[in-house]
């Protein structure tokens, strides 16, 4: 009576576990860790033939593709949050705010952050504008202290794929 539910659980963990290292080694892949992203697709690809495996021993069974299914819906939401949770390489923040005498330049300095700034145009008359460059493990706090600075702001946040030069290359290399 146990083993077929047993069985099913193995099949949605595995399918977890699966499509979990799938997400990461996408992102691996995606963010330039090659070496990386190569030995976790070894560890990827066995666990992938083996619920495949046990799923094809067993297709009379559709509670088993269910559990198949399952397990890759879970892994994918599961990679994701664990991606969140890595928050692996950098943003740029590019922050406008409507006065152009502000202090907020300073200000994030002062929290540590790489700012530039200049002037710009915007529909209403002059801005403020401002790029940061900050690790994405830091860009929620990073928010909540623009948030706090300047409520207004307008803030646009990207990933950059290639850095040269300036003020943050320096930190990267170490």
């Amino acid at each position: 009576m146990w083993w077929p539910f047993t069985f099913i659980l193995l099949i949605v963990g595995i399918n977890v576990v699966y499509v979990s290292l799938f997400t990461l080694r996408m992102i691996l892949t995606i963010k330039g860790q090659k070496a990386l992203a190569s030995v976790l697709s070894v560890v990827e690809v066995f666990i992938y033939l083996m619920g495949l495996t046990i799923v094809l021993d067993s297709l009379n069974n559709p509670w088993n593709v269910a559990a198949y299914c399952l397990g890759y819906g879970i892994g994918v939401y599961l990679g994701g949050r664990i991606e969140e949770r890595l928050a692996l390489g950098y943003s740029q923040v590019q922050v406008i705010v409507d006065s152009f005498e502000n202090e907020l330049p300073i200000q994030l300095r002062a929290l540590g952050y790489g700012v530039t700034s200049w002037a710009a145009d915007g529909k209403d008359g002059k801005r403020l504008m401002m790029q940061v460059l900050v690790k994405r493990s830091n860009e929620k706090l990073l928010m909540t202290q623009l948030n706090d600075l300047s409520p207004k702001a307008f803030i646009v946040s990207y990933e950059p794929k290639f850095f040269k030069g300036g003020f943050w290359t320096r930190r990267i290399q170490r």
